[in-house]
């Protein structure tokens, strides 16, 4: 058990190393931090319903603080709300609160370039080709035959489809956004990469085609909404936000720009909205090594995307790519080759780790249901924690004194055990805070601290419950103190757990039932309450066996704490039977 608690530690002192993490991260009332105040947006400036503002509280709460350890503060102020996130460099993580977050699955109806290629110079007609038939050919290479030369290839594949295939030859098609593949259960993952579009020739003894300055020239209007074709003639996706944050009518149709502004959609009314993702995860495809989203929709969404998915893959392109609508912007726009069941879709594409789990966790977490604007952000100063966080190690270091004093005065050499745990109490728990610091972003503050103080109460219970079982078995004589050591530890370490355990089930109720610095509070004292249970198996017990072989402890000398007089004088006064008269 020693030789399995040091490799404990030495890994996590690895783990630090490697990391570079030494100190541990401090929360907004110790460090500081960022404070932006959210302002709602509603129609005609109307005021926003408090159960729409208590619902966004909630869904900020879970966003900023998603894990409950990272000390940010999500509370309303009148009609506004206000986000607290501590530590310095946080407002590119705040500014992104107040999207809505809405995940729309639209059909796509139509697709061009965002910006309008100008027009070039006349070039000389083609020479004219032996067969003379004027008509397109398509080829292996999916051009039609021509001897001019082709701007681009589109090689189809079974993981690559051109995008733009079906558009007009005078219409180039644009740079498609990332990747994306969209597995059902059972069935194997089907990528949609698109490459991009030939600019195709004129056929045959025909002068080159020249793209229109018209970016509705050659596509496909049909069933399109005349004010969304008009909308998207204009759309400017060369623009920064490219109408970022806008919240769509899921039961209109959509004009609207991919998120790297490279592309312009005309899409659906939405066939899946964002209500019916239940989940979402990101992490690393085993076979292509890139960051992925998986979403996983609740029952009724499966259904619908089934269904979508079913009637669009035999559609011509574009009208075969189901784009993924997010706060307005495209953010992928795959080919459907096949029905999807299961309710399960991968995104995939041009995910970094960071980018990949932002996704995940805006899905996971919801929509607003509220349009927001930042109206107010501060840099908040954490001297007053400062400050308060000396008198908090203060308040630490004379509580554990004084328990250590009480040890060694009452429990003698055997008290050497309770320093030397609360030792290593102190190490893991160090270890531990840093680590999650590091890796969970857990930030240390003043209520973390506090449920940090109180568990050196609960570590000491812990070994005084074994030493009173150990010292009761050796009274009077009728145990060895190795006997003794096995015979109180299966008795003790009963009353352990359970103390333990009823320390932690508070701590888990408080946890999930509190929010700010009470719920800090809780996750202190239920990860000290863990610390301890691992610290008695794998210290104190083994710790005590092993001195148990020592003579000094062996034979009861008067600084051990386990010497006769000493289990004499403590031993209950005998008893005396008195007979009674017959």
């Amino acid at each position: 058990m020693l030789l399995a608690l040091l490799v404990l530690i030495l890994a996590m002192g690895g783990v630090m190393a490697l990391q570079k993490a030494f100190v541990p991260k401090f929360g907004l009332d110790l460090a500081g931090g960022t404070t932006v105040t959210l302002s709602p947006v509603t129609e005609a400036g109307a005021a926003p319903s408090q159960e729409s503002l208590d619902l966004a509280v909630n869904i900020l709460r879970d966003r900023v603080n998603g894990t409950g350890i990272s000390d940010a503060e999500v509370a309303k102020s009148g009609d506004n709300i206000v986000i607290s996130v501590p530590g310095a460099g946080q407002k590119e993580v705040v500014g992104r609160l107040g999207t809505t977050a809405e995940l729309r699955f639209r059909q796509v109806l139509a697709v061009a370039p965002a910006v309008i290629a100008p027009s070039p110079l006349p070039t000389t007609p083609a020479t004219p080709a032996p067969s003379g038939t004027g008509t397109p050919k398509p080829g292996a290479s999916g051009q039609p035959s021509s001897t001019a030369k082709p701007a681009a290839t589109a090689k189809p594949a079974t993981s690559a489809t051109p995008a733009g295939r079906a558009l007009s030859s005078a219409l180039t098609a644009p740079t498609p956004a990332p990747s994306t593949s969209a597995s059902g259960s059972g069935k194997a993952d089907k990528s949609a990469k698109a490459t991009p579009a030939p600019s195709a020739s004129a056929p045959s003894g025909q002068p080159t085609a020249q793209p229109s300055d018209d970016p509705m020239a050659g596509v496909d209007l049909t069933g399109v909404d005349p004010a969304v074709a008009e909308q998207f003639k204009k759309i400017d996706c060369t623009k920064k936000d490219r109408g970022q944050g806008v919240q769509d009518n899921p039961d209109k149709q959509l004009a609207a720009c991919s998120k790297d502004g490279d592309a312009r959609y005309i899409l659906e009314k939405a066939a899946v909205k964002g209500t019916e993702v239940s989940g979402a995860t990101s992490g690393v495809d085993s076979t292509t090594g890139e960051w992925i989203v998986q979403v996983t929709f609740k029952s009724k969404g499966a259904s619908e995307f089934a269904k979508t998915t079913g009637q669009i893959t035999s559609a011509p392109q574009p009208r075969n790519q189901l784009a993924m609508v997010l706060d307005g912007l495209v953010i992928s726009a795959p080919v459907i080759e096949e029905p999807i069941p299961g309710g399960q879709a991968r995104i995939s594409g041009s995910f970094t780790q960071k980018s990949a789990t932002d996704l995940a966790n805006q899905l996971k977490y919801g929509a607003l249901p509220l349009k927001f604007k930042q109206s107010s952000i501060e840099e908040v100063s954490g001297t007053l924690g400062a400050d308060q966080l000396r008198g908090g190690l203060l308040a630490g270091a004379i509580g554990l004194v004084l328990v250590v004093l009480y040890c060694l005065l009452y429990y003698r050499g055997l008290g050497l055990v309770a320093v030397a745990s609360l030792v290593v109490a102190t190490i893991l728990t160090y270890s531990t805070v840093v680590i999650l610091g590091h890796n969970a972003n857990f930030r240390l503050s003043l209520p973390h601290i506090i449920g940090l103080i109180v568990s050196i109460g609960i570590t000491a219970d812990s070994f005084i419950v074994y030493f009173e079982r150990m010292r009761d078995e050796m009274k009077e004589g009728r145990r060895s103190l190795r006997v003794a050591v096995e015979v109180a530890w299966a008795r003790a370490r009963r009353t352990i757990l359970i103390a333990d355990a009823v320390m932690f089930i508070a701590a888990v109720v408080l946890y999930f039932l509190a929010v700010g610095g009470v719920a800090g509070f809780a996750f202190a004292m239920g990860l000290t309450t863990l610390i301890d249970i691992a610290v008695v198996f794998l210290f104190t017990k083994p710790f005590v066996a092993l001195l148990a072989k020592l003579p000094f402890f062996a034979k009861g000398h008067k600084l051990s704490g386990l010497d006769a007089e000493r289990m004499s004088r403590e031993a209950p006064a005998a008893r005396t039977t008195v007979p009674q008269e017959g």
